[in-house]
């Protein structure tokens, strides 16, 4: 392709967005411009990399991808007559997307100072500018709005995948080790009914049974050398009664609480002869409700966590509800606790009285959730979580969600709401987790988001009327 001014005047004036130039203001940004030749997978433009011009295609075309996560994710494709590069340059930021070409092709370069010298001289061109950046922008929200909330999904089951497999993996151990113990009880069994236990020794092993099921017995926490020391005590005794299986005995009697005392009368009510059958049944019946005890408690939990899914999401319920905005809190919570537990503290600060909202429950929901995740990502997944909910001013509900990080820049602060603005390397952010927060607070439920910040603490601050929510 020529490279001659006429020729690129003459390649200027095809492109929609130029129409309207005169020939002097086509004639000085051809003279300003350069071109540039591409071949396929040349990388015109870089996200994250400062800008310092903006091309015009000629011929060929290009994908126009944003980092999301580990993935390049297209939002447009350009072709001849377009132009690209234009918002950074608006802006005086960072580039938003990448430009790959998919074909062999040519641009037109054009500075910074003659882009800002057209804008600035003629406002037809300025005009134009606006409207393709507008439609632009558009495009590309309402795209990487569904692939963040798609996202966000994806955050929340990957959480939940992990909640999950815990306590089912919890059960399947203490299920298979419960068929073990079956197996065992029926041996101690037999050996019991061979036992010479008179009525009297029978009664005395159904009462200790009895009362042992009746109690629910737990060590302090952390008290792993005491429940060493019971059971090396409960060993030691068992061997003076000439017990020989002591040492697989013990340990389970000492985790459903029995005591040396506890051994030795019942010893003094079955006699020498029955002692041993009666305590190997008796700690194979132990063995049996602990595990029982540990499926209920897994299975609670596997409840627990389903129970949190469906309130978060308001399954099966009107798009407009009438809700506890403490409980969706807590269900975020719950659904988020692979993100706390290494390193968070969560303090709650509820008030007792509050009123309930008519609100969109899933969306205050994914307020929650992004705002929570983002306190931990300042924090860096170690540092205070203050979640305060309050009925004020009058007739609203204030939910003020806290960190402890290094706090947010002036510079920043006035920003963070705007769509596509992240401080995130790319990849890590799409800039439109706080500005779609603020989207649904302010134009679904008529309320307020705002943010306070100082180093150590930081705060968003979230006002929702009691009133119902309009549209």
């Amino acid at each position: 392709m020529s490279e001659g001014p006429a020729s690129r005047a003459a390649a200027l004036r095809t492109v929609p967005l130029l129409a309207e130039l005169g020939a002097d203001a086509i004639d000085r940004l051809a003279e300003m411009a350069r071109v540039v030749d591409v071949s396929p997978g040349t990388i015109l433009m870089r996200e994250g990399e400062a800008a310092d011009g903006l091309f015009v295609v000629l011929d060929g075309q290009f994908d126009v991808t944003k980092r999301v996560g580990p993935d390049d994710v297209q939002v447009g494709a350009v072709g001849p007559g377009e132009v690209v590069g234009e918002m950074a340059l608006l802006e005086r930021g960072p580039r938003t997307a990448s430009v790959r070409a998919t074909e062999a092709g040519h641009t037109l370069f054009i500075g910074r100072d003659a882009f800002v010298g057209l804008m600035t001289t003629d406002p037809g061109i300025a005009l134009a500018m606006v409207q393709t950046l507008a439609r632009r922008l558009r495009a590309t929200q309402a795209m990487l709005e569904q692939r963040e909330k798609l996202a966000s999904l994806g955050t929340l089951a990957a959480g939940l995948a992990h909640e999950l497999n815990n306590p089912a993996a919890a059960m399947r151990r203490s299920a298979s080790l419960l068929r073990g113990a079956f197996r065992e009880l029926v041996a101690a069994s037999r050996s019991l009914a061979e036992a010479s236990l008179d009525e009297a020794g029978r009664d005395a092993i159904m009462e200790v049974r009895e009362r042992k099921a009746r109690t629910t017995w737990a060590p302090p926490d952390g008290d792993a050398l005491g429940a060493s020391d019971r059971a090396a005590a409960l060993e030691e005794h068992l061997e003076t009664l000439r017990i020989d299986d002591a040492w697989r005995i013990a340990p389970t009697l000492a985790e459903g609480g029995w005591t040396v005392d506890e051994v030795a009368d019942l010893a003094a009510r079955v006699g020498a002869g029955a002692i041993g059958p009666a305590l190997a049944w008796l700690a194979c019946v132990t063995a049996i409700d602990g595990l029982v005890g540990e499926i209920t408690m897994t299975s609670e939990r596997i409840s627990e966590l389903v129970a949190a899914v469906k309130s978060y999401t308001f399954l099966d319920q009107a798009p407009l509800q009438d809700i506890d905005v403490r409980e969706g809190i807590e269900s975020t919570l719950v659904i988020m606790r692979h993100k706390l537990r290494d390193g968070v503290t969560v303090v709650r600060d509820f008030c007792a009285e509050l009123p309930r909202i008519q609100a969109y429950g899933s969306e205050l929901n994914q307020v929650w959730t992004n705002l929570i995740d983002n306190a931990i990502d300042a924090m860096d997944g170690r540092g205070t979580l203050t979640i305060r909910v309050r009925s004020e001013p009058a007739d609203h509900v204030t939910v003020d969600v806290c960190d402890d990080g290094p706090g947010i820049p002036d510079a920043i602060r006035r920003r963070i709401f705007e769509p596509f603005y992240t401080t995130k390397e790319p990849g890590k952010g799409t800039g439109l987790g706080l500005h779609i927060s603020h989207s649904i607070v302010v134009s679904h439920h008529r309320g307020g988001l705002s943010v306070t910040s100082e180093p150590g603490s930081t705060c968003f601050h979230v006002t929702l009327p009691v009133a119902p929510a309009a549209r």
